[in-house]
Parts: structure tokens; C-alpha cells; sequence
């Protein structure tokens, strides 16, 4: 990949700023530099990238203040870019983070040096302001875990540097060191025109709002958070997402977990861990191939042709690999472990780090044919809400799950007096099973029928072969595992079950 990175417009490197010279004045801009806002910014991006010749980006990757840039490019200028990345961002500052914004530049432009703006070639700067600034946006950066670990150890044990701010403990000393340094490499004046850029976007606060920003976006979308992040927190990460997926715009979104806070983007710990969905999103990574599980092939049987299906605990995406091979253009999983994400992005579907629990916000009505839930039903603790949630999303639902009433397993109860245990779903010590729930088949179709749902199809296996048509008599007994399609409406063309 070539990699273009330009400073943005109101810096004090390279791309104008207010330190720079007015034209047709030997003086700086200074107090007279308009007020930007990040639109300003990437249309200067969008005149060097024409400038080089460069029709399409084949992605912008931005982090914090880079994921606006990055949410602006997608949206004033959709035909140029193929994929968009945001990280660690938000749709606008939330009060709380816009009020650190106020009191940093409070800060500065109540330093005595600061002049109006005017300081360039004077003696003295407005170095305290600015200080205190950075030191403000530095808290920020961190999570309240990063610095429990970072001074907790030493609290009374402050760096010996010269500076006039209290160093009586350690964490004071630092911040010192910090924002004495920023001083050495920054502008006030360009600190002020950033930060007002930052407090002026809104690319809206409502689902309504949200949906109307991106509207105008093609591109397919990586968004990733941080889940100790405060300052751009992962709720307005999953807006964006929740606004896209609305839009049927193709997202992947993970949540990174770390103590790192904000500043987690940054961090190599963190890059390693969200990177390689970036690469797949990107077609760098070869993905292994995918282990069929065995209820794979009765699942498969039960989605048409060209279905839209979203998979609900996607694991590493063996079933979305299936059916994109099989020519299935609108796929979606849903999981929680970052490593999972990352494996079923490989297989270039989207993929969104979602919380089953709290059920399925980022989705509208009626927006996949077809949602899959597969060995993950006894994990929840939530079933009915979950089980109503997807036929809120999907038209019907493939329900596949061990079925607890399998006889082998009545047997080692019955007859040896210990809790069930065999392979596949049910492997696992009695202390040790992610197994909340222990649902036979009659108790999901009792549970199916409360809800006032319909079962018209049915596939019922046991040690990797259809029951028989004496065992399919008694299901409950003879079924390893079930595998049932559901709908909200009335079966179509009085399809029976067993």
C-alpha cells in the first residue's frame, strides 16, 4: 500500500496554520485565522490527493479527531474512497468531553502572554495556557485503570524536574513533564483552532440525524472502539454503526477491550489486536479454511437462494463462509471476541461486536431474510427477548442447539448419579460449562408456542445422522440436536413437524 498522511489545516507543520505568514503581509496569521471546521480540513486533503492524481482512495483510516476526517470523507466526497476506518471517534464531542474542550482553551487565552493572539516574536509565550491545556487533554487520553496503574505504585514518588506546577506526587510531575514538553512543539494558537474544529462536529445526535449524514456515503466501513475509552465512548461508536446498518451500508465494528482508554489506538498492544480486521477488511489476510460444524449442512438446506442472513454468535464464521461460497452477497455475523471478529472478517463478510444480552440495537425491522442462531441458545441468559429481538431483525429464524434430553445424556444422570457430559456441546465440566440453560427440544417448543411462534421446518440428528422414522416418534429422547426454522406469521402450505 502507498500511505499519504498530511498535516491538517490549522497545524503548526507543513499545512497552513495560524503561525503561518498572511499572504500579502510579512506577518502570521495569528488572531485572524478564520475559524475551521473539519470539512475545511479534508477538502484541503481532497485538493492534495486530486493534485497527485489519485481518482479513488482505496481507503481513509482515521483515529479520534482522524475518524472525523475520515466519517467527512465518506460523506462529502462518497465517490472517493472504497473503504472507511474509524477509530476510536464519535459522531460529536458528548458535554462532557466538549467541556474539556472550553476549559482547555479557557486556559490558553487567559494565559497573561497570550496577547489576543498576537504573540508571535514577543519574549514571552503563552506557555502556562498552553501547558495546562495539554495537561487537561492528557487525562483524557487515559482511563482511570491506565492511571491507577501508571502512579498508583509510586503516588509520593515525583520525577525531580524543573517546573513551576506541583510535582508534589507523581502524577503531578508527569503531567509537568508533558505539557512542558508540548510546549516546545506547538502552537496556542493552532491548539485553540483545532480544538474549536473538534467542538464544532456534529455529524448528528439522533438515529434520524445520523441516518441523514451518512445517506450520502457508498463505501464499506471498519469501526472500531475501545472499551475503557471515556472520552469518544464505544456507545457512540455502535450509533455509527446502528446508522449504517440502517442504511444497509456494509460495517464491521469491534470493540477492543483494554485499559488503556483513549489513547488505546495508538498503543501497539491495541493495534495488534484490532489491525488484523483492518487487514481483512483490506483483502491482506488468507483466511484458513473454515471447519464445518455439524449442524452446518441442515442449516444450509433450510436458507434459499440469495438469502440476506445475519448469524447471531458467528463464531469464526464457518457458516457465513459456507453460504458466501455458495454466492450470498448480503452477510452479517455477530460475536464478542475480538479473535472470532477477526477470523469471520477474513472470509470477507461483515462482522459486529454486539453483546447478545442487550439484545440487537444496531439492527432495524425486517433487515435480513434469514437470522441464525446456532449453539448459542443454551449461552444466553435472555432467550425470549433474544429469540422476539431476531424476528424483529429477520424474517424468519433458524434455531439450531444441543438438545439436552438427548438420551445418552438422561442415561449418565439416570444410571451414574454425574451431571451429562459427551463431545461437541456438552463437553465441558459441570464447573467449568459456558452452558447457562439446558433446553431440551419440548422445552423449546413449549417456549416457541408461548411466544406465539410458528416451527414450519424441522431437522432433528443425532451422532451425525438423520433420526430414523421410528426415532423422529420421539425426538425429545432420540436427538442429539435440533435444528428448527421459525416464523412470526402461519406456516406456508401447512407445513408439519414431527
Amino acid at each position: 500500500w502507498y500511505v499519504l498522511c498530511s498535516n491538517i489545516l490549522g497545524g503548526c507543520r507543513g499545512t497552513t496554520g495560524p503561525g503561518s505568514i498572511r499572504p500579502g503581509t510579512n506577518r502570521p496569521w495569528a488572531k485572524d485565522f478564520p475559524t475551521i471546521t473539519v470539512q475545511d480540513m479534508v477538502d484541503v486533503q481532497k485538493a492534495l490527493v486530486d493534485s497527485l492524481g489519485i481518482q479513488k482512495l482505496r481507503a481513509v483510516v482515521g483515529g479520534s479527531l482522524g475518524g472525523h476526517q475520515t466519517m467527512t470523507w465518506a460523506t462529502r466526497y462518497p465517490d472517493s474512497l472504497q473503504t472507511s476506518v474509524v477509530v476510536g471517534s464519535s459522531p460529536r464531542l458528548t458535554a462532557q468531553a466538549l467541556s474539556f474542550e472550553v476549559v482547555a482553551r479557557n486556559a490558553i487565552q487567559t494565559d497573561p502572554h497570550f496577547q489576543n493572539g498576537d504573540y508571535y516574536g514577543s519574549p514571552e509565550q503563552p506557555r502556562t495556557g498552553l501547558a495546562i491545556a495539554r495537561m487537561l487533554g492528557h487525562i483524557t487520553y487515559l482511563s482511570s485503570e491506565a492511571m491507577a496503574q501508571k502512579f498508583d505504585v509510586d503516588r509520593n514518588s515525583p520525577r525531580d524536574i524543573a517546573t513551576g506546577f506541583e510535582k508534589r506526587f507523581s502524577v503531578g510531575s508527569y503531567l509537568a513533564y508533558q505539557g512542558q514538553k508540548f510546549t516546545e512543539r506547538f502552537d496556542a494558537n493552532s491548539y485553540c483552532t483545532i480544538s474549536m474544529a473538534l467542538s464544532l462536529v456534529d455529524f448528528g445526535s439522533t438515529p434520524a440525524e445520523l441516518e441523514n449524514t451518512f445517506r450520502e456515503s457508498s463505501c464499506d466501513w471498519v469501526v472500531i472502539s475501545f472499551s475503557s475509552d471515556w472520552l469518544f465512548p464505544p456507545t457512540q461508536s455502535r450509533q455509527i454503526v446502528a446508522a449504517l446498518t440502517a442504511l444497509g451500508r456494509r460495517v464491521s465494528y469491534c470493540e477492543v477491550p483494554t485499559t488503556a482508554g483513549h489513547d488505546g489506538f495508538l498503543l501497539s498492544q491495541e493495534i495488534s489486536a484490532y489491525g488484523p480486521l483492518v487487514s481483512a477488511k483490506l483483502g491482506e489476510a488468507q483466511p484458513q479454511a473454515p471447519r464445518p460444524h455439524r449442524q452446518d449442512a441442515a442449516i444450509l438446506n433450510m436458507i434459499s437462494a440469495g438469502a440476506s442472513v445475519l448469524d447471531l454468535g458467528c463464531g469464526d464464521g464457518h457458516l457465513l463462509a459456507a453460504l458466501k461460497t455458495r454466492g450470498h452477497q448480503r452477510l452479517c455475523g455477530v460475536d464478542v471476541k475480538t479473535s472470532k471478529l477477526v477470523v469471520t472478517a477474513q472470509h470477507g463478510v461483515d462482522v459486529i461486536d454486539a453483546d447478545l444480552n442487550l439484545g440487537l440495537p444496531e439492527f432495524q425491522d425486517d433487515q435480513f431474510d434469514i437470522v441464525v442462531i446456532s449453539s448459542t441458545l443454551q449461552l444466553v441468559p435472555n432467550v425470549k427477548a433474544l429469540l422476539k429481538d431476531s424476528l424483529r431483525v429477520g424474517k424468519e429464524l433458524i434455531l439450531a442447539f444441543p438438545n439436552f434430553a438427548w438420551q445418552p445424556l438422561r442415561e449418565m444422570f439416570s444410571e451414574e448419579g454425574r451431571s451429562p457430559k459427551t463431545a461437541g456441546d456438552y463437553g465441558f465440566q459441570w464447573y467449568d460449562t459456558p452452558n447457562r440453560r439446558f433446553p431440551s427440544i419440548r422445552d423449546v417448543e413449549e417456549l416457541i408456542k408461548k411466544l406465539e411462534l410458528n416451527i414450519i421446518e424441522s431437522h432433528y440428528e443425532a451422532e451425525g445422522a438423520p433420526l430414523s422414522a421410528e426415532q423422529l416418534k420421539d425426538p425429545n429422547l432420540f436427538a442429539e440436536f435440533a435444528v428448527l426454522r421459525i416464523s412470526s406469521e402461519n406456516p406456508i402450505g401447512g407445513l408439519s413437524r414431527p
